[in-house]
């Protein structure tokens, strides 16, 4: 079936990705345009991953981010995505060693044009004024762009890191021209820095942890609904939730039951996973870490699937959820962190783990775990963790694992 006929289904379009996995079917301006504005003549529009409004923005973004580490390589997916509609980008300096970035600059000196399509993301690692317009400058220069839509200050545990002199260095590069909106990232106390940010009132988005295991608990519904309110684009991520058990050993018996579970609808585990977050209407865009074309074509097509999970689907993805919550760290740093003696950063050091074991990326793993003071990985072999145990709330073997990361990573 041709696109020239008509009647080039959303199906047909997302087997034809997948088959060509290099290359372009129509340019991003047509997709995007024919998806979402649609056409005067009689063909039907190609559908593409729908948009929400970011927050009090005035932007509309795809639910679907792209997140990853780009490369110069990862030029035809890029292309790819944004002809399927994925025209949120996600990106930061230290990804794939530093080349995300120039990955990013690479595709656009090749499609100047494509700039205008994407709302581009990207971070500063420093709460430091004069640094963070270091890192803005040369990331504008690597990305080959004059602006950034959305800045982060990446990785915060403590809202109140986003203070009075870090709004001043946005709003200066906001009437720079530098950056469209600014926000922050955050993996661990997440609940508290939503709830800070909402009281903020000048943060314009968020992009944290939300899942499937985190997003039931009674604190983080109001904290995502007072982002909400306040007109906060919000943004998943780390969506997938795996535990970092997974490639260590066997599956079990619930483990097989939950992959086994949504086959029948024809959906994976993963895009099950998407889809219990895209339920919840307060989430602007998932950023999905995707580095292949099978990935990008798997979450593209259940984006574009309107279908929302079951009720039942939904109990058992909180029915899994508990019976595996020892293997998952849901980011609560401020309780176990506050048990410890020596000042551990225990919630980034089982990110790190689940970087190794989850995503096979054993060198990004150790480059972090690395930059940790040489002696916190000294001497975090040797605390007694056991306080800090009996506070975690997923009952997580917290000193093992922080032998075992030790070991593995440093």
């Amino acid at each position: 079936m041709s696109l020239e006929d008509g009647n080039f289904s959303r199906r047909d379009f997302i087997k034809t990705a997948g088959a060509l996995g290099i290359g372009s079917i129509l340019s991003p301006i047509e997709s995007i345009a024919n998806a979402q504005e649609g056409s005067n003549s009689d063909k039907s529009p190609i559908e593409v991953v729908p948009t929400r409004p970011f927050g009090k923005t005035g932007v509309n973004v795809s639910i679907l981010s792209l997140g990853g580490a780009f490369h110069w390589s990862n030029l035809l997916l890029m292309k790819q995505a944004l002809n399927m509609g994925v025209t949120y980008w996600d990106t930061a300096p230290g990804y794939g060693n530093g080349q995300s970035e120039q990955g990013i600059g690479k595709y656009f000196e090749k499609y100047p044009k494509d700039r205008e399509n994407v709302f581009l993301v990207t971070k500063s690692d420093t709460s430091d004024p004069p640094y963070m317009t270091k890192s803005l400058n040369n990331s504008l220069e690597r990305m080959n762009t004059s602006y950034i839509d959305l800045y982060f200050l990446h990785g915060i545990s403590n809202p109140y890191e986003a203070d009075k002199q870090i709004k001043a260095w946005a709003d200066e590069a906001k009437s720079q021209g530098k950056i469209r909106f600014f926000g922050f990232s955050t993996h661990s106390n997440m609940e508290e820095c939503l709830l800070g940010a909402a009281k903020l009132g000048w943060i314009d988005g968020i992009m944290f942890t939300y899942n499937f295991r985190v997003m039931h608990t009674e604190r983080m519904k109001k904290a995502v609904n007072d982002c909400f309110k306040a007109g906060i684009g919000l943004t998943a991520m780390k969506t997938q939730a795996t535990g970092w058990a997974t490639k260590q050993r066997p599956l079990n018996d619930e483990e097989r039951a939950f992959l086994n579970q949504f086959k029948k609808k024809g959906l994976s585990a993963e895009q099950a996973k998407l889809k219990a977050v895209w339920d919840d209407s307060r989430i602007a865009s998932i950023c999905s870490y995707m580095t292949n074309m099978k990935v990008l074509t798997d979450n593209a097509s259940v984006a574009m699937d309107n279908k929302k999970l079951s009720d039942n689907d939904r109990d058992y993805l909180k029915h899994y959820a508990r019976e595996t919550a020892s293997n998952y760290c849901t980011g609560c740093a401020n309780l176990c962190e506050s048990a410890i003696n020596e000042k551990v950063p225990v919630s980034d050091v089982m990110r790190y783990l689940m970087y190794s074991r989850c995503y096979g990326e054993l060198e990004r793993a150790k480059s972090a775990f690395k930059r940790l003071p040489s002696e916190v990985r000294k001497h975090m072999v040797n605390l007694n963790y056991r306080v800090a145990e009996q506070k975690c709330p997923q009952k997580i073997q917290i000193g093992r694992l922080m032998r075992e990361a030790n070991i593995e990573l440093g």
